[in-house]
């Protein structure tokens, strides 16, 4: 009978295909860097990715405080200030009182910022159709369950990683 430890080591085999797909995933996230430097280079005034994604955090789960969102997105509170600062000035997201404390400020997205986010959803996926729309919806669709099952077990990891082995993020 194995112990715990035993069966947690994975076979040559699985260490193959994991070598594979890890290698994948580096391109891909190359690619997309790649991509994102390209049209910040044609665009010098868009807004950052890591700015954007506050955004995305406001419109798709609604106001709340600068602390929750920092919290949420994983980013120190001060770096979070500064860009909803920047998101503020660009008339994406304001701030308004706090209804259950006045004494709090509440971050949420304008009219102005669902716009934006819902055009840019449409444009990326938009993006992902025309690269798939020669694949059959089959191999489409078991790509889509296939990166949320990854996805998924991914973020559990991150915080039941075993001790001495490196956390996804360090991979």
């Amino acid at each position: 009978m194995q112990s715990s430890e035993e069966a947690a080591v994975p076979a040559e085999e699985e260490l193959g295909v994991a070598d594979a797909v890890g290698t994948q995933l580096g391109r891909l996230m190359r690619l997309v860097e790649r991509a994102q430097a390209q049209y910040h280079a044609e665009h010098p005034d868009a807004v950052e990715r890591a700015t954007y994604h506050l955004l995305v955090h406001l419109v798709n789960d609604g106001p709340r405080r600068a602390g929750a969102l920092a919290e949420a997105v994983l980013s120190d509170p001060s770096t979070v200030s500064r860009q909803i600062g920047h998101l503020v000035r660009l008339g994406l997201v304001e701030r308004t009182a706090d209804p259950e404390d006045g004494r709090a400020t509440l971050l949420a997205a304008t009219a102005e910022g669902r716009r934006i986010f819902a055009a840019n959803r449409r444009l990326r996926n938009a993006k992902i159709a025309a690269l798939m729309a020669d694949w059959p919806a089959a191999d489409r669709e078991a790509l889509r369950d296939l990166l949320t099952r990854f996805a998924d077990a991914f973020e559990k990891a991150k915080t039941t990683t075993a001790p001495g082995v490196p956390t996804p993020a360090a991979v």
